[in-house]
Formats: C-alpha cells, structure tokens, sequence
C-alpha cells in the first residue's frame, strides 16, 4: 500500500465500518487533488499543463483538459457545501474561464481551442461538457458575477460544441451538457433544443435493457454506462427539476445498479474491464449519481460502502503519485492501460465520482452506517442478457468476475480485423483483482487457433443467449477466429462457447467448426502475478491433450510480471473442447481435478457431474441448450 499524499480526517470506524471515510474525507481528497493539479496553472489560469507525454490532442488541448476536469470536481465540492468554498476554487476557475474565452482559438499562452469536430482534434468538445456542467453547478458563486461580456465570449466558445460533429457515442452528451447549461441561464434556442433531443433520441436507440446502453450502435458495453450514459441525462434531470426525464432515466438508472453494484470487489476494486480505465473511483460516479437523485435500489449505507470503498482502494495504491497527481494507469502508471486519447489530465475525470458530494452533510449517503457491499454477501452469480455478461461473485475472497459474451468495441461499420482486437474487451473473462496481459504477450482468458504459426483472436462478438439459477448461471457466444497474418478468416471457421459458473469454477464449453487441417486450439486461463492474493488454475476435461504455463513478462495492471495456465490440441474440422478453470483468493484451495467426478460426451452434448453435491451440468449445440440441476 502507498501512503497518500495528502492529509486526510481521522477515520470513523463506527458510521463507516469498511471503509473509516466520511464525507470529509471526500471533501479532503477533493482539496487535495485540486491542490496538486494547480500548481501546474499557467499564469492566467486558463491552462493547467499536467506534466507528463501528450495526447495525440496535442498539449493546448491537454491543458484545457486539466482545467475542465479539475473544475468539475471543485464545481461538486462547493456546490455540495452550498456555495462554502474556503480554498478559493471558483476564483481560479472564473479568471481561467475569462482568460481561456478572451481570444479563444489564438496560438498564445492562455487562449483555448476552439471546439471543432470529432475527426479534427475534438478533444475540446469532451471539455466543454466538464465546463459547461461546472459553471450550471455553481452558477451562484461564478457564473452570475461574471461580466456580461465574459458570459458572451464563454457562450460563444460553448456553442462550437452545438455546431460541430461528435463522436458517435457518448459525445452526443457534450452538447446536450453544453446545451443545458445555456437553457439554465436564459441562453437557449433552436439550436440548444436540437442538441439536447439529438441526445436523447440516441440514448433510446442505444437502450438495450436491463439498464445497459451500447456506447453507439456497436455493442460496446462498459464502465461509460455509469460515468457518461447514466450520470449526464440523470444530472440534467436533477439539476432542471424535470420530472419527466427524471422518471424515465432515474428508472433506467436504478436497474443498471441493481446488477452494477456488484461488480466492485470486497476490496472497492471496480471490475477492470473496457476502455478508460485510468478514471478509476469513477466508477461510482453512477451509484453517487443515484443515491444523490434517489433512483437507487441500494441502500445509503450500501452506496456509501461502495464508492468510499472504490476512493480509498485507488487512494492507497498509489494512484495518486508523491506529487499529488493522479498518474496515467490504475494502481500507479500502466501504459497498456490506457488509449491514444490518453494525455497526462484524462484520469481526472475521475472527478465524476465528486457527484455524491451534491448530498449535503445531512443526507443518508453520509449519515447512515455503512453496510457491506452486494460482493461481501453470500456467493452471487448474475446474468445480464442485455449486454451478454455473467457476473461471479464469492464472498471467501470478495472477489467478483465478469464472463465477457456480448461486449466488444467493434463499430457496426468496422470489418474484423486483427488490427481493432482490444484485450480490454476481447478477452471471455476480468475482474476486479486482475487485469489482462498486454497485447504482445499471450492473451489470457482466451481461445485461440493457431494457423501456419498465427494465433487467432476474438473481435465481434456475437451472443447467444445468458440466464442464470440458484447458485449458477450461464452465458453463450460465438466469434469468427481472426488471424493477424496470413488470411484474415478461414471459410466455415466458427468458435461457439459457453461459460457456466458455479462458487469459484468456470466451466468452458467449446465447439470449434471448420478448422483446417494443422489448426492447433489453444485455451488460457487468469493471469496473475507471483506476489499476488489470487491464484489461476485451469484443468482440461475432454478434448485438451496438453497442458503448460506460459509467461507474460509485461504483467497486468496488477502485478509486473504475470504466469497463466494454457491448455493446447491438435484440431481438424469440428471439435468440442471442455476445460475447468478458476480465480480464487482462497487458502489452499482444492485441485480442480476433484472439483467434477465425471463427464460425458455424446456429439455435441456435454454432461459434467460435479463431486460436491451430486449435480449435473448439461451443455448443448444446436440448438443452445444450458441445463444445471440434481441428477
């Protein structure tokens, strides 16, 4: 554990058992990362150049970057203190606004960019969500003191937000953000009420169910659902006071955490899955969200545990350097964490998590004694249709697994290519005390076919079905095998698999179709590192004849050096492949090969008995049939 490097209130173990944090601890960590973050302001406070290698933005952009997401966590503080701001933040961020709009767009020390399309360097488009947000949080105390000429050039530099492409994902919320702002100060029109229901007809195309969006038309599922998709419309309504969209919303909100909430570990680890990871306690920025807007179904003690769980854990393993400054990575640095997008301000929209501070001192959040989080219950196993998850949980260890079968980041126009394979997504299971090997090394947690020396990987993901029972559950996929040399896809070649869980195991089901002549299939299980709590084991059942472990000596986002399990057979045509695998935190934990005392084969049906109690497993291929149950 690394020492935090700034002063934080003494714990209270008595209204917070788990975790000792208050709501002055959040507040303390709020002034203590705005402290460090603004020793880097330029001299007219436009600009907070973060030291560190630029984003493929470029260093302006960056810059403006660190304003906006700073200004988004001291917009919480003071507003969640009702104006109370005794260190001066809303001063700074009112001179950086008047310097930062004055010529917007020059080339000179303070100026920001202008906000041009998504294809053009749209960073800025990002930030302006971040301002515009933090100036309609704190309109009192900024906004409303500024001149009138000042609130013009700031409208106007807002506005190219309205007028410019965004991505085609959760950047439609920027303006919508931006919009909403304007609206709220008398600043609306035409083109702000476009902008807004722009947005909130995407957010219904992209509502899958469940409480899950896509982030796009893809199939891209993820931590963006509760940081941008759930947190941006949800606040709006908050703010607004429009019941409407706050019914409608809030509802999708209260479903999402009714299964979210179990994907932070005993620990506070969030699940280490999807894109952005280095916003880290960002992460409960949707069970905040809820709690301050009361579209939750988790307890004030429950919310409490889980996002001062997620603060502290990043706290005290050092995601903030010696020099205050939240770093590039997870724990500490990590490059194969992040994005090209990634620039040395981008962690800081872990700001987002500041929302819960919008529940004054008085509120539940803060006065209710914390209770354990869902992953500190009994063993859970939940199914997620919707986006195709299974989530395992086991109270020994409080550790939680996420089985990846419907969330990839392909985009409807994207053709399968080795090329967009993205191990935060590609691999069939995370979780929240492990993190996948980089793209150099062996793949962990994955299927592969070797062809003439190339291995293949999973990039569109297709579902086929999840559920889950009493105590187990299930979820089903199939991928076309992509090669990054040679031919791309071999004609016929299809991987159908199933995962079914039960307490700590996972057992694989696969049915390879059309492998050519010399494809050798290949199965890896967790990697983890030698110093690590947890231990990865995986166990060949049928058509696996060898078995090795195999290194990845650029570790994970845990450890710097990682081992995994691989199972290896020769494969021709059609073939189905079982394996046994498991991530466990417990003491001395009993051999895979006595977990199951038999299993039987007959064509593409599977029946694995298991040796605790006697119950059968039963999967089938065509049709998909998952059965679990006593005999």
């Amino acid at each position: 554990m690394s020492s935090i490097p700034f002063p934080l209130p003494s714990e209270d173990r008595s209204a917070s058992p788990s975790t000792g944090y208050t709501r002055a601890h959040w507040e303390a960590t709020a002034d203590g990362l705005l402290d460090a973050a603004w020793k880097w302001a330029t001299p007219g406070r436009a600009l907070l150049d973060l030291p560190g290698r630029p984003s493929r933005s470029g260093v302006r952009s960056d810059g403006l970057e660190g304003y906006a997401r700073t200004f988004l966590t001291a917009a919480f503080r003071v507003a969640g203190a009702e104006g109370k701001d005794p260190h001066n933040w809303l001063e700074r961020y009112a001179d950086g606004l008047t310097a930062g709009t004055r010529t917007a767009g020059r080339d000179d020390a303070e100026s920001w960019p202008l906000i041009l399309d998504h294809t053009v360097f749209g960073q800025p488009m990002v930030e302006s969500a971040s301002v515009a947000i933090g100036l309609r949080l704190t309109r009192p105390w900024l906004w409303d003191r500024l001149d009138g000429a000042t609130q013009d050039r700031a409208e106007e530099w807002l506005r190219g937000a309205l007028r410019h492409t965004p991505a085609p994902n959760n950047w439609y919320l920027f303006p919508f953000s931006v919009a909403g702002f304007l609206e709220s100060v008398g600043r609306g029109d035409a083109e702000t009420g476009r902008a807004r229901q722009r947005a909130l007809d995407l957010l219904e195309v992209w509502y899958r169910g469940e409480g899950w969006y896509a982030d796009g038309d893809g199939r891209a599922f993820d931590h963006y659902n509760g940081w941008a998709l759930h947190l941006y419309p949800v606040l709006d309504a908050y703010l607004s006071g429009d019941e409407e969209l706050s019914a409608l919303y809030g509802a999708r909100l209260r479903e999402h955490l009714e299964g979210f909430s179990l994907m932070f570990g005993a620990d506070g680890a969030p699940m280490h899955f999807g894109r952005s990871l280095s916003y880290r306690f960002a992460a409960g920025a949707a069970v905040g969200m809820g709690a301050v807007s009361g579209h939750t179904p988790l307890s004030p003690g429950v919310s409490r545990r889980l996002v001062s769980g997620s603060l502290r854990y990043f706290l005290e393993r050092g995601s903030a350097g010696a020099d205050g400054l939240l770093s590039l990575g997870w724990h500490g640095p990590h490059d194969a964490t992040l994005q090209v997008y990634s620039g040395p301000a981008s962690p800081y929209w872990a700001s987002k998590a500041f929302v819960a501070l919008l529940a004054p001192a008085e509120h539940p959040l803060w006065t209710a004694r914390e209770e354990p989080a869902p992953s500190e219950g009994p063993d859970r196993v939940l199914s997620l249709p919707s986006p195709g998850l299974l989530v395992q949980s086991t109270r020994a260890d409080g550790v939680v697994r996420l089985h990846n079968h419907g969330s990839d980041h392909v985009r409807p126009h994207e053709g399968e290519t080795a090329d967009v394979a993205d191990p935060l997504y590609a691999r069939l299971a995370y979780s929240t005390a492990t993190g996948p090997t980089a793209s150099a090394n062996t793949a962990d947690n994955h299927l592969s076919l070797r062809i003439g020396g190339s291995r293949s990987t999973r990039v569109r993901i297709h579902p086929l079905g999840a559920g889950h029972g009493d105590g187990w559950g299930w979820a089903a996929s199939w991928h076309t095998p992509v090669l990054p040399e040679g031919p791309p896809t071999w004609p016929g070649l299809r991987v159908e698999s199933v995962t079914v869980v039960r307490g700590r195991y996972e057992l694989r089901v696969h049915r390879v179709l059309g492998a050519p002549a010399g494809a050798r299939a290949e199965e890896t299980g967790w990697a983890t590192g030698p110093e690590d709590a947890v231990r990865s084991a995986l166990h060949g059942l049928h058509g696996w004849e060898e078995q090795e472990d195999v290194r990845a000596p650029q570790g994970t986002a845990f450890t710097r050096w990682a081992v995994l399990p691989r199972l290896g057979a020769d494969v021709e045509g059609a073939r189905l492949l079982v394996a046994l695998a498991s991530l466990t935190a417990e003491e001395d934990p009993a051999p895979l090969a006595t977990a199951v005392s038999g299993v039987n084969v007959d064509g593409d049906t599977v029946e694995v008995a298991w040796a605790d109690d006697g119950s059968m497993t039963r999967v089938g291929f065509a049709p998909l049939e998952v059965v679990h149950g006593l005999r």
